[in-house]
């Protein structure tokens, strides 16, 4: 009894035919790779966003930090200013977003998310070397601290498409564990699996 595998393959116009021992497999090859490399052409295109000298549009003379982007939203730092400050941009309007008592000058901010409607934003900041996780309120025009009562370093925030949930991490426990908390400020119970 021979136990070589032979391996056939037989082109049938749109298909490659691999045949192995008596099983046959069928592959769109052709079709695949040609939806493949249409998919990634046909669909995707440079968007060339306005530079402005002045800081007034997405793209400036600054740095432009950790750019996130929601929908018709990109929140992003930049030292434009002279110091990190949390900026949102409108691509459908291709302007900045005013964000009156989001950013102040004793605070460093870093890593923002934004919720798809652009309403809410959460970002790290650091406030004579305290982190914390701020969440603003653009309708209300209020900014937050959601983790005031934390005694431990928080990072990289991330908040649900529809701003209702904030994931970061945090070191509490003397390791980095990621936390989920809501709008205000309360711990979720996430469900957890024990096999």
């Amino acid at each position: 009894m021979n136990h070589e595998k032979a391996l056939n393959i037989v082109n049938k116009s749109n298909f490659f035919v691999f045949r192995l021992d008596n099983s046959r497999f069928i592959l769109f090859l052709s079709v695949i790779i040609a939806g493949l490399l249409s998919s990634c052409t046909a669909s995707s295109r440079l968007l060339n966003f306005p530079f402005d000298p002045g800081g007034r549009s997405l793209n400036s003379p600054g740095a432009e930090l950790k750019p996130q982007i929601a929908d018709r939203y990109i929140v992003f730092i930049s030292d434009r200013r002279g110091r990190q400050d949390v900026y949102l941009f409108d691509a459908l309007e291709q302007r900045l977003v005013d964000l009156p008592g989001l950013n102040s000058l004793d605070a460093i901010a870093d890593d923002p998310s934004v919720s798809e409607d652009g309403r809410y934003i959460v970002f790290t900041a650091n406030r004579q070397g305290k982190s914390g996780i701020y969440l603003y309120d653009r309708e209300l025009r209020q900014l937050r601290n959601l983790t005031e009562n934390i005694a431990a370093e928080v990072r990289n925030p991330t908040i649900s498409a529809d701003g209702s949930a904030i994931a970061f991490e945090s070191s509490a426990n003397g390791q980095w564990d990621i936390v989920i908390y809501d709008r205000a400020g309360q711990a979720i119970n996430v469900p957890t699996y024990i096999p």
